[in-house]
């Protein structure tokens, strides 16, 4: 017994003696890289081992999550990657992972929501009053999205199932060109990830009309919820984690959840996530998370169900 009570323990004291690497999914300067970044400062200062932040990108998160299978054990090897990766993308794509058996989350770093934006030129202020314009259009409306089968897409499609308007959906490899398509009127409104749109909506290049979040986003207290206006169904926000190879040794998981989480609550790193839109994530276990990630994966699917998408090869 005493064996291997110890053996956790001699793990954790011995963890790091190299390197550890952070693999992100999305390019240099994008949000999850943001965030691997912040996370690795924390970590050095710690552990006084150097963390590598290491971008994986492509095939919606599929390329990291194959990476963290592959050297994950050890306990050297984490990925920082948004929920909607596991939640979203295999129900979007043919995917070669488990998103429930395949990789644990062990800590929640900040929490982020979609927001409904729109070209400012156009005659509409709000939310109500887009629903009044797409109301009048014998053809329907366009509405963009970063990525087909993804959230910014079935939020859009929801949206007018709801409010009984016709939104059709132009999907893009990503938001910077659908936001460029905005600015310019070739589309009039799209649902968003709030770091990539806030800029634009901070300097009046394109307008903010409403969140799907549980609550008004602290970036954007003006900016009133989908709930707060009628539609509940869409207030589900999203949120970052930092990951484990589910067979990583406990000690270390456990480990590297407290120090995340400690680091996230500290003032300039608060600070620092403002700035991007982002909010501190809460202190939720794995056990947590996972169950808000089936819930989450089964209410995506229903709603490709209901607009008829077969997932991508």
């Amino acid at each position: 017994m005493v064996a291997s009570t110890a053996l956790p323990a001699l793990a954790q004291s011995d963890w790091p003696s190299k390197p550890i690497r952070l693999i992100v999914t999305g390019p240099a300067g994008g949000t999850a890289d943001t965030l691997a970044r912040l996370l690795a400062e924390g970590l050095q200062q710690e552990l006084k081992q150097p963390v590598i932040v290491e971008s994986k990108a492509g095939a919606s998160g599929a390329l990291g999550i194959h990476e963290l299978k592959a050297s994950g054990k050890s306990g050297y090897t984490f990925l920082v990657i948004q929920d909607g990766a596991l939640s979203e993308a295999p129900l979007a794509q043919k995917v070669s992972y488990d998103p429930f058996k395949d990789l644990t989350p062990l800590a929640q770093l900040t929490r982020t929501g979609l927001v409904m934006v729109a070209n400012p030129g156009l005659p509409f202020q709000n939310l109500q009053e887009f629903i009044g314009y797409a109301r009048k259009q014998p053809d329907g409306v366009d509405f963009a999205s970063y990525a087909t089968g993804f959230k910014g897409h079935t939020s859009g499609m929801q949206l007018g199932q709801l409010a009984k308007i016709n939104l059709r959906h132009v999907g893009y490899k990503g938001s910077p060109p659908a936001l460029v398509d905005l600015m310019g009127g070739h589309i009039p409104v799209m649902f968003d990830g709030l770091t990539t749109s806030l800029p634009l909506i901070r300097s009046g290049k394109i307008r903010a009309l409403a969140a799907v979040s549980p609550t008004r986003l602290q970036a954007l207290p003006d900016v009133p919820t989908f709930k707060e206006l009628g539609y509940p169904q869409l207030s589900k926000s999203g949120w970052f984690a930092v990951w484990s190879h589910p067979q990583a040794p406990a000690a270390i998981q456990q480990k590297l959840r407290e120090l995340a989480l400690a680091h996230f609550r500290k003032p300039a790193v608060l600070k620092q996530l403002a700035t991007i839109g982002m909010e501190p994530g809460q202190p939720v276990t794995t056990a947590e998370m996972m169950a808000d990630l089936k819930d989450a994966s089964q209410k995506q699917a229903a709603l490709l169900k209901s607009i008829g998408y077969t997932p991508e090869n």
